[in-house]
């Protein structure tokens, strides 16, 4: 007989083994039978603490987000356009560590606070540049609605960095368009180098607020 205790099961605790499922499922053959089968214990009692998925995926993302930020210090010194910068270039690599990380980060509601605190500062940032505070909001969740929206459909193309789902052949692609040249070349564009691409695509972002707003 063992005298081995495991670890209560609590919120934290299933969402750490979801993520940890993640990588192995994808985020359609995440259930809570697989959670709780990892976890062994029956299904129904992750319901007293998540009362269906997207409860949980709330609390995943929350808990990507504190992983994320965890040890980060902001700069005082950043300029909007660093702080813009640095925060997407790290949002998307903290999605980039999941399989399916963006899908679930995307339109998931944080469970705590722990978001405000960068928020916060950011906003403060933005506004003591010069934005008003809704100019300052839509700045910054259109370099974050980009930044989702770009690795969503990189994790579609390469559900994780060193694996590549069938059906992306470049060169395969480019034969099938042979009759439309532009459009058979910018495969290399669309569906290669995703970290220098996702870069010139921010710093276009960045402009373009810059230019809308007047604030340089």
């Amino acid at each position: 007989m063992t005298t081995e205790r495991r670890a209560p099961l609590d919120r934290k605790r299933v969402a750490d083994t979801a993520l940890a499922l993640l990588n192995e499922t994808g985020l359609d053959g995440l259930t809570l039978r697989a959670i709780a089968r990892e976890l062994d214990v029956k299904a129904p009692a992750l319901y007293w603490h998540f009362k269906d998925k997207q409860a949980l995926l709330d609390e995943m993302a929350t808990e990507m987000y504190r992983r994320m930020v965890a040890g980060t210090a902001l700069d005082p010194a950043d300029t909007w356009q660093e702080r813009l910068r640095k925060a997407n270039l790290g949002l998307r690599a903290a999605l980039l560590a999941y399989r399916d990380g963006a899908r679930v980060f995307s339109g998931s509601r944080f469970t705590g606070t722990d978001h405000a605190h960068q928020m916060e500062d950011t906003l403060r940032l933005l506004t003591g540049a010069g934005f008003g505070l809704g100019q300052a909001v839509r700045a910054a969740s259109t370099a974050y609605s980009y930044t989702i929206g770009y690795v969503i459909e990189e994790q579609g193309v390469q559900p994780l960095p060193d694996e590549r789902r069938a059906g992306y052949d470049i060169d395969e692609r480019a034969r099938l368009l042979a009759e439309f040249p532009l459009s058979a070349r910018a495969g290399a564009e669309i569906f290669t180098d995703y970290g220098d691409h996702f870069e010139q695509g921010l710093e276009i972002v960045i402009a373009g607020i810059a230019a809308t707003y007047g604030v340089f």
